[in-house]
Formats: C-alpha cells, structure tokens, sequence
C-alpha cells in the first residue's frame, strides 16, 4: 500500500558506508542525514534514532513524565502515538478529533485538561499527531498547551514535509518526532528521528540516545540510557531519500488528486480536503464512503480489492477501542470512531503505475455499481 521508494544516491551512500567501514552506529552518513533534516525542518537540532517509537519514548522521558502522571494523547492515531507513554508508567488519556483535519479536538483537550486540573491532576504533556499527513490545527492547539504551561508533543511520523501556514510539521513542538519506518514517505528501512529547538534537550537526547554514557575514559553511567542510534548505514539511505523528499511528496499529492477527480462521479465517496494553510504530504489517500451505500462497506471493498492482491486498510482503530487501553479515561464525541467504521486507504506508495491506480479506481466503481 505505501511501499519504499528508492532513488540513485542511497546505494552510493551506503557503499561509502562500507568502503570507509563506518558499519557501526553513528559515522558520516548519521551526521550528514542529521545536518539535511535539521535544515529541512529549520529547527534547532535533529537527533536521528533506530525508531519514531524510541524517538516518542525519549520525547516523554525528557520530559521528565512518571509513574502517576497523565499524557493527553491523541485517540485517532497508530497505538506507537500511546505505547511510549506506557513505557514511562504514566497514564494515557484520549482525546477524539474533529472533523476538519481528523486530528486532535482543541475543544475537548481543552475540556480535558479543565477536568484534570479540577482533579487536582493537571496533565503532564500533550501528544498531538498530524494524521496521514495532514496537519493538526497548530494555532488552537499551541495556544492551549502554552495557556495551562503544559508542553507540547509533536507526532509528526506521518508528515515529514507537510507544513502548517508555511512552518514545517515536526517543528512546533516543545519536542517533535519523525519515523523512517518502511512505509513511510521516506525511509531508512527502519529509523526515526527526534528534534527541538532547546539545544539541551537535543543533547540530552543524544546522550540518552547513546546507553547515557558519562564523558570519560571508560564506561561511566549515572543514569538508565537506551540503545536508540540509527545505524550509519541507514543513514546513508536517510541521505538519498532526503534528496528525493521533494518528487515523492509532488507524486502523493497527484495521486490523491487522481484518485479524488476519477472518483468524484461516485456518489457517496468524500476526501478528505485541505484547509486554507495547510499543506498536507497525502502521505496515505483515504477515502470515506457514506452508510447510505450499505454497512461495512470499507471491509466488504477491503476483501474485494484483496481478492485481486491489491492492499488497502481500515483507518487506523482509535486508541480508546484498544483492548490494550481497557480502562483508559477518553474524551469520545464519536469522529473517530464514524471515520474508522466508514474509512478505507487506498493504495499510496509513491512508486505506484498510473495503469495501476486506474485498475483501484475501477474496481471501487465496479464494486459498488
């Protein structure tokens, strides 16, 4: 559905890697990547990590998020958005989205917080997440988190090259993290990244990063540090595919518009559309059908597509549905849920033939002819 997208350099780069044997993790090619995404996202500084998920954990870490303490997190995201705060024996709270941009509802995190604070609770941070590459409505969201002086975590896994009135996703928050997982926009097979604009914090994270070895000459520990680098390696690939970001976010955008202009005689199908300032990668196409064209649509076209090896998937299941998070306190109006029960992503990889988005779009005609 959204598989890697390869380009000319990333051989060369990691052939550098193995000419000088800087195999081990960081190197040239780590410090180069870091360098390219720094500039990119024109923030202070990038630490570049084997995961977004060891990149989120760090994140809450740094944060200083413990046993007891609460994270408001948004509910319509992948489980890696929430699994970290776990890790930390905090406590999750979920918050649904609104239907604008599907993201985190200013309204109900603003209410949420309100409750807590009258609990004698007040949360410890936020986890906002620009969903499939859409940005979250930034302004409102930045505007609560700097009122209550809570600060702000960035889920920008999705969106590296999305932007918000001109400012790039993953730079906003108090700290923003990316992921270069394999189906994302650009990957180094496995891999993510940590930014920020407090210097401390990004050397923090290095050094936490790192088994938080002390800088002496021998092994020195005076905390719990984590095995989180990314290998020199793959950043090499990370430094061929930051070359080609541009092309792959040009061709997702004409894919989405592909798909919406050839299915817009379809009635009963809605995409969902960018609001003004806001830039989205359409990292995945999604498409949402009306109940009116019969219950379980989505899965009932999922088997059917399946049936002539084509992969598309239900939007992501929100978080407070996870058997996982049983128990977990949610601020429910229903959005997420009527978009995971009504959703579908549609082939999106960046490496996808015309010949084959026509062969997706003529089947959902078909089926539902």
């Amino acid at each position: 559905m959204s598989s890697p997208h390869m380009g000319e350099m990333e051989k060369v780069y990691v052939a550098e890697a193995f000419a000088t044997n800087w195999i081990a993790p960081l190197g040239p090619n780590v410090d180069a990547f870091e360098k390219q995404l720094t500039e990119y996202l024109n923030v202070g500084g990038v630490v570049s990590l084997s995961s977004g998920t060891g990149a989120l954990h760090l994140a809450i870490k740094l944060l200083g998020i413990k046993r007891g303490d609460i994270v408001l997190c948004q509910s319509f995201t992948f489980a890696a958005s929430a699994f970290p705060i776990t890790y930390c024996d905090a406590t999750p709270i979920f918050i649904d989205s609104e239907n604008e941009t599907w993201n985190i509802d200013p309204v109900l995190l603003e209410q949420a917080i309100k409750d807590y604070i009258a609990k004698g609770k007040k949360p410890a941070a936020i986890i906002v997440v620009h969903l499939y590459g859409m940005p979250a409505k930034m302004n409102e969201i930045i505007e609560i988190s700097q009122r209550y002086e809570i600060p702000l975590i960035e889920d920008a896994a999705e969106a590296l090259g999305s932007t918000y009135n001109g400012t790039a996703c993953g730079s906003f928050g108090k700290i923003g993290i990316l992921s270069f997982n394999g189906n994302k926009i650009i990957t180094t097979s496995g891999g993510g990244a940590l930014t920020s604009n407090d210097a401390e914090i990004v050397n923090k994270a290095r050094n936490l990063s790192a088994q938080a070895r002390e800088s002496v000459p021998y092994y020195l520990h005076k905390e719990i540090g984590y095995n989180y680098r990314l290998s020199n390696v793959l950043a090499g690939i990370g430094r061929g595919q930051m070359e080609v970001l541009p092309a792959r976010i040009k061709r997702r955008r004409e894919m989405f518009e592909f798909y919406k202009t050839n299915l817009s005689d379809v009635d009963g199908i809605s995409f969902l559309s960018e609001p003004e300032g806001f830039f989205s990668n359409r990292w995945l196409t999604t498409v949402l059908f009306d109940r009116k064209l019969g219950s379980d649509i989505n899965e009932q076209l999922r088997l059917e597509f399946e049936k002539h090896n084509i992969e598309t998937r239900a939007l992501w299941k929100p978080l407070h549905q996870q058997p996982v998070f049983t128990g977990c306190d949610n601020y429910n109006s229903g959005v997420a849920d009527e978009l995971f029960s009504t959703g579908l992503c549609l082939p999106s990889g960046s490496n996808t033939s015309d010949v084959k988005l026509e062969k997706v779009v003529y089947e959902i005609k078909k089926f539902l002819s």
